[in-house]
């Protein structure tokens, strides 16, 4: 058996880890829970500053017997994280997220050694709401009324590389994008986001949303921590 954390970004991620990953992985004996980070005395989730974030890993990283992983969003990623200025100038997104999560992972190894087997960070680009463009069709069934929007959301698939490529600023987001075209009723990230991700299937997901997959494939392929 294997147990994990898996530290999200705020309630949609949380609700994806736990309706839709934690399920399918637990067959295989991984055992997620999703966790949030505190961010004041009843809120947690959102406006994770890297500090707040690193503390909270190190502390969830000092029980025994797990692994630690992240699910954040490239966008809006606070400018405090490890390496961000030399990261961002990266133009290939793969190699953009993966230059953020090695420096994010090496700050954290720095603080004990032996956290390095145990803590692989994930960062999501350019949003979780990427992986909804994997199937446009799933998406805009989820609600009858969203049917007029396929063919522009499809467009907008069709112009991007690949889901995970979907970003060109605050107004052209992936979330953005959807808000804007999915109404009455209005798109809700921790409803619809779920539910889009049920209805598309995990293995279209692997199919064409390559950092996703790897991160996926990574937990598939763990071995039970030694502590």
């Amino acid at each position: 058996m294997i147990r994990g954390y898996v530290v999200c970004e705020g309630q949609t991620e949380e609700t994806f880890i736990r309706d839709v990953i934690a399920p399918i992985l637990a067959n295989q004996q991984i055992y997620l829970t999703a966790r949030l980070i505190p961010t004041s005395k009843n809120n947690k989730g959102g406006a994770l500053t890297y500090e707040r974030v690193k503390r909270f890993i190190i502390n969830s990283l000092k029980e025994d017997d797990v692994f630690i992983t992240t699910f954040f969003d490239l966008y809006a990623l606070d400018n405090t994280f490890p390496n961000f200025s030399a990261s961002k100038q990266q133009t290939d997104i793969y190699k953009k997220v993966a230059s953020f999560e090695q420096a994010f992972k090496d700050d954290i190894v720095k603080e004990n050694s032996s956290f390095a087997p145990h803590f692989f960070p994930y960062i999501q680009p350019y949003e979780f709401e990427g992986l909804l463009f994997t199937d446009i069709a799933k998406l805009t069934e989820i609600e009858t009324t969203w049917a007029t929007a396929t063919n522009n959301l499809q467009v907008m698939r069709d112009n991007a590389e690949t889901p995970e490529h979907i970003n060109n600023g605050y107004e052209t987001k992936p979330s953005a994008r959807l808000e804007k075209c999915l109404t009455n009723p209005k798109y809700r990230k921790t409803l619809h986001g779920t539910l889009a991700i049920e209805a598309i299937g995990i293995d279209k997901l692997l199919a064409e949303c390559r950092h996703f997959a790897e991160w996926y494939n990574q937990l598939l392929a763990l071995p039970p921590v030694q502590s």
